[in-house]
């Protein structure tokens, strides 16, 4: 069972199946009998195949996000994590989540377990929303990289102005959602 901030705390087991794994699973078992009554066994053995093909180009990946996600897990202690970052951190676990989405230079690869080791150290679920919608939307890599050469100084500048209140906006509301739903 999860403690008040989601993480699991020590000394108490870990649920290996989550609702969410359930529900993928029934998804992926739909969907295989979907195409299985559609395109018969040959079109699911292509399907497997190129899942296969998939998974082994994704696999070093994820098991290189993963072992991130326990390094900084690790290294995070949870009292900190909990005090700067923690449900009750307030505009600053806001403002250090909007700082620390803009500046991550990485993936969904990277971020998801990132995101994750910090929950489960502590940082607060609304923060953890600003954190990854300021990722998503402001991430200064994306801006470099993509935007600025492809879009110009123009066009970057505005969209930057007309998203700068999302991440504070997108935190205030997962707070108000996540009070309304533990009650």
């Amino acid at each position: 069972m999860s403690g008040p901030h989601g993480h699991t705390p020590p000394g108490e087991p870990r649920r290996r199946i989550t609702r969410t794994t359930r529900f993928f699973v029934v998804l992926a078992t739909a969907s295989a009998g979907g195409l299985a009554w559609r395109d018969g066994a040959a079109g699911l053995l292509d399907a497997l195949g190129d899942a296969g093909i998939l998974l082994l180009l994704v696999t070093p990946v994820i098991l290189a996000a993963l072992l991130l996600g326990g390094y900084v897990q690790a290294l995070l202690p949870y009292n900190r994590v909990a005090r700067w970052l923690g449900p009750d951190s307030g505009w600053r676990g806001y403002g250090l989540a909007m700082l620390g989405g803009i500046v991550t230079p990485a993936g969904p690869f990277a971020v998801f377990p990132i995101l994750l080791a910090l929950r489960q150290a502590g940082a607060g679920f609304a923060v953890c929303v600003v954190y990854v919608t300021s990722w998503a939307t402001l991430g200064a890599q994306r801006v470099l990289i993509w935007e600025l050469p492809f879009l110009g100084f123009d066009f970057v500048a505005l969209r930057l102005l007309a998203s700068l209140a999302l991440p504070v906006i997108a935190g205030l509301l997962a707070a108000v959602v996540a009070q309304r739903v533990s009650r």
